[in-house]
């Protein structure tokens, strides 16, 4: 429990303290009672000679191996020693507990979680509530039996955790369970947000911009993810870090999609480049030459929306990608899936297939607000760990932000 224990004595190479006369003693000069069980025996006097000291050799030490600590031995004095004087606790530098010097247990305090994150991190926590409860409740009785293993399996099933995760998860806690010997439900679903996290830990990666110039990021998702609204909150995350952006509105098979990002543009100030009825892969050709001519930061590419089953528009896709990297060598720097957290598994094959045709780099999940589907990043963890850059809970412009595994598995098990 303690780091170390150090116990003090007198030496016999310390002078003992001469006798006092047998004379009549004030009160409060009578000896101690154990000065009384053992009283002071005076040497005999010689003339002319002084007193000889005690002989240094009287003292000795016993080394103990290196974990122990040391300790000095006194040999016995012929009077009785005067008490040490009581040390007062201090923790500063060890406190005294009865005869043994004990280090003081540094604690460090958590960091404080700032204001805005834990606005964010409560509305995580309520977007998830579906999920939690649904999880949480097999944790509600007071053994660990198979029965709550099974029960937990079901639960994690039901949130779309996919089969591989489940088996992961549910494994890790039986071999932790008996390694550790817990016997208490909580005591185990606090070892599965720890094994969570861990699960989730790859996906955890910032999004980095400034490598390039501008960055070019390529934006795809199926219609009705909420590709375009995470476009919009993503330009202001980087406005907000003072990136200038410029957005291509590539997405021109659907009739309101220009003009839905144009509505974006002017609530974060930023220009657009767009094109009626033209072809996505020009126009995002010409946003690519336009963000390099006008030094931006940031070049974001919205493509239409699209289901991996249909492999015409799929081509189109991979097209938009050739073409972009005519007008830059190095671009797309970045390409990204926006994917709706309500879908579950089929969110999974998703990622898989876009994966597949265009070498995804990131996602962005939205639409976690609500959800009773949120183990769908276990999945997709397990399945294919692509980092999670940004996950969205809301309507709002700030409403997206970057995902951290520890806080997600927290929300999602509260």
């Amino acid at each position: 429990m303690f780091s170390f224990f150090k116990k003090k004595f007198f030496s016999s190479t310390t002078p003992a303290p001469e006798a006092v006369a047998p004379d009549v003693p004030l009160a409060a000069e009578l000896p101690s009672p154990a000065a009384q069980a053992a009283p002071a025996v005076t040497p005999p006097a010689l003339p002319d000679a002084p007193r000889a000291a005690p002989s240094p050799a009287a003292a000795h030490t016993v080394e103990t191996s290196p974990a122990a600590p040391e300790i000095q031995v006194a040999a016995p004095a012929q009077t009785a020693p005067a008490a040490p004087a009581v040390q007062e606790p201090s923790w500063g530098s060890g406190s005294l507990i009865g005869s043994a010097l004990v280090a003081p247990i540094d604690i460090p305090e958590p960091p404080a979680t700032p204001p805005e994150r834990q606005k964010w991190l409560d509305k995580l926590k309520a977007g998830l509530g579906k999920t939690a409860s649904n999880i949480s409740g097999v944790f509600g009785g007071s053994q660990i039996d198979e029965a709550l293993y099974e029960d937990l399996e079901s639960a994690l099933l039901m949130a779309d955790a996919g089969v591989a995760a489940t088996e992961h998860l549910t494994t890790a806690l039986r071999k932790k369970v008996k390694a550790t010997g817990v016997t208490h439900p909580i005591a185990l679903k606090n070892i599965l947000i720890a094994e969570l996290t861990e699960l989730l830990q790859p996906l955890q990666k910032p999004l980095v911009i400034g490598e390039h110039t501008p960055t070019v990021i390529m934006v795809a998702g199926v219609n009705g993810a909420g590709k375009t609204t995470s476009i919009g909150k993503l330009t202001k995350h980087l406005a907000d870090s003072n990136a200038s952006v410029l957005l291509a509105a590539a997405d021109t098979f659907r009739a309101a999609a220009r003009e839905q990002l144009t509505v974006w543009a002017d609530r974060n100030t930023v220009e657009i480049v767009s094109q009626e009825g033209g072809d996505p892969a020009a126009v995002s050709y010409d946003a690519v030459t336009a963000g390099k001519a006008r030094g931006k930061d940031v070049v974001l590419v919205d493509t239409a929306g699209r289901l991996p089953t249909q492999l015409h528009l799929m081509e189109e896709l991979k097209k938009i990608k050739r073409v972009i990297a005519k007008a830059d060598g190095t671009a797309p720097h970045e390409v990204l899936l926006v994917i709706d957290g309500n879908t579950g598994q089929n969110a999974v094959q998703q990622v898989k297939a876009f994966d597949d045709a265009l070498g995804l780099t990131g996602l962005i999940v939205t639409k976690l607000d609500g959800t009773a589907k949120g183990g769908v990043l276990a999945a997709i963890a397990r399945e294919r760990p692509i980092p999670v850059y940004f996950i969205g809970v809301g309507e709002k412009l700030d409403e997206l932000e970057t995902f951290n595994a520890r806080e997600f598995a927290q929300a999602l098990l509260a």
